[in-house]
């Protein structure tokens, strides 16, 4: 089993500096707060673009206030915080992590630069047309990693079959500019001599459209338990890569399960 240092987060909260009025005396951050850490174990692509599959873990944190109007969340959420919230509209900025990808990962990477330690930033906008169904969008700029634009765009449809029970299920799309797919997916002539792989400048465009779907069990007030599956196919420039094509696949299957447990606190 491979243990990959990343962190995945649903929700986040971003400390403010700025104080209240002097009517109510709090501080931005004032309030009750919950804190949800916990770890996932899930069989997946090697690296992005892998026809290969290993058993892995990652560890999950989210933070927010008590009473948000957030109705749903996925897996697939990046960590955010809301500057707008009108309930069936939020929109605020999001974070990513991205850590470091190289020939350790796998056999197939050697001979090709390693993706750094780096990050993405930017912004996200979800709306709820109706009580059982999510758009969200997001778009980050790379930092360090790579140097490129990611958007990606999610429906879901999401019903309570218990009290205790929730299944979601949905579409997913994301595309990105050149730098991104060079990062990940490109292959100079140095790259090309040093891997075997043929040389390719990809261009932006598509990246890949999928499907997910997800059960989630409230097994007590605190702990919350759940199993997912994905499905992703690579299109355009991720597809017509060297790398893709000569050692990877164009589809991309994972399947897992997680288990949080929930802290409350209150911050003066």
């Amino acid at each position: 089993m491979r243990i990959p240092v990343v962190l995945l987060a649903s929700q986040a909260f971003l400390l403010s500096a700025g104080v209240a009025s002097a009517e109510d005396r709090q501080y931005p951050w004032s309030g009750d707060w919950y804190l949800k850490v916990g770890a996932t174990g899930f069989l997946g692509p090697e690296y992005e673009g892998s026809s290969k599959t290993m058993l892995q873990a990652a560890p999950l944190v989210s933070m927010g206030k008590v009473g948000s109007s957030v109705r749903f969340s996925s897996r697939n959420d990046n960590i955010s915080y809301a500057l707008v919230d009108h309930g069936h509209f939020r929109a605020g900025a999001v974070g990513k992590l991205i850590f470091e990808r190289d020939e350790d990962a796998s056999d197939d990477l050697k001979g090709l630069d390693p993706v750094k330690f780096g990050g993405e930033l930017g912004g996200f906008a979800e709306f709820y047309p109706t009580d059982w169904m999510r758009f969200r969008a997001e778009a980050r700029q790379g930092l360090r990693s790579h140097h490129g634009v990611v958007a990606d765009i999610t429906a879901d449809a999401f019903t309570d079959v218990s009290e205790t029970i929730r299944i979601s299920a949905g579409p997913r799309l994301t595309a990105a500019t050149s730098d991104y797919f060079d990062a990940y997916y490109g292959v100079n002539a140095a790259e090309s001599a040093a891997s075997g792989l043929g040389t390719y400048d990809p261009d932006g465009g598509i990246h890949s459209v999928g499907l997910g779907a997800a059960i989630n069990w409230q097994a007590t007030e605190k702990l919350e338990t759940g199993a997912y599956a994905e499905y992703r196919r690579l299109l355009g420039a991720a597809a017509d890569s060297s790398l893709v094509n000569e050692r990877g696949s164009r589809d991309q299957f994972l399947v897992g399960v997680s288990a949080t447990y929930r802290f409350d606190f209150t911050l003066p």
